[in-house]
């Protein structure tokens, strides 16, 4: 299995409404050396989280024990930039399962998909609303349901609905990527092979 599956997730969020991030922000240049995708997340927005000596810069929402959870809220435009999947590989190896946004880079959007990150896609009002509950009230949660494509803030129960293109939606439910997927059609594609 690729990644974990998706299904339904449960989770308190943490805001980031910083727009306009790119993916060297997310994991900069100088951390793709690996092939694997192991121990990304250590340098997750690492010139954000940390000085040039290493300490935790103590501003940075990852360094604030405040916050936590498998949902990042964040800004428009979130993910813009190069294509590396590399700043997909540290979300998910630093523990998100999920970022909302009003809006991503859709080369971003895509690897998020192959990787195992649902990225939901919400109005810039929803988004706001998620910000000011978490503002509020760190321990709000939100749930978002995939075979309902729904996001709903638990603390008020509103609700937007959010669209995935089906095939990755099944992927997601089943911790596929495109080669598990034809791995798990195995079976079939050897039967269609005998009957050529």
């Amino acid at each position: 299995m690729a990644y974990d599956k998706f299904t339904q997730l449960r989770s308190t969020m943490v805001p980031l409404p910083a727009e306009n991030v790119d993916t060297d922000q997310i994991i900069p240049a100088r951390f793709l050396k690996a092939t694997e995708r192991k121990g990304f997340g250590d340098n997750l927005f690492r010139d954000w989280r940390y000085h040039a000596d290493g300490s935790p810069k103590e501003d940075f929402v990852l360094n604030d024990a405040t916050y936590s959870g498998k949902v990042l809220v964040a800004g428009k435009n979130f993910g813009s930039g190069s294509s590396r999947e590399h700043a997909v590989w540290a979300l998910y190896d630093y523990g998100f399962r999920c970022v909302v946004s009003s809006f991503f880079a859709d080369i971003f959007k895509n690897n998020c998909l192959n990787i195992g990150v649902l990225p939901v896609t919400v109005s810039v009002e929803f988004a706001d609303k998620l910000f000011a509950a978490v503002a509020a009230d760190p321990q709000a949660e939100v749930e978002i349901d995939l075979e309902a494509q729904i996001i709903r803030l638990l603390t008020d129960g509103s609700e937007e609905a959010f669209e995935i293109n089906s095939y990755k939606k099944e992927n997601m439910k089943n911790g596929f990527d495109d080669i598990d997927y034809l791995l798990h059609m195995q079976e079939e594609i050897r039967a269609f092979e005998q009957q050529r």
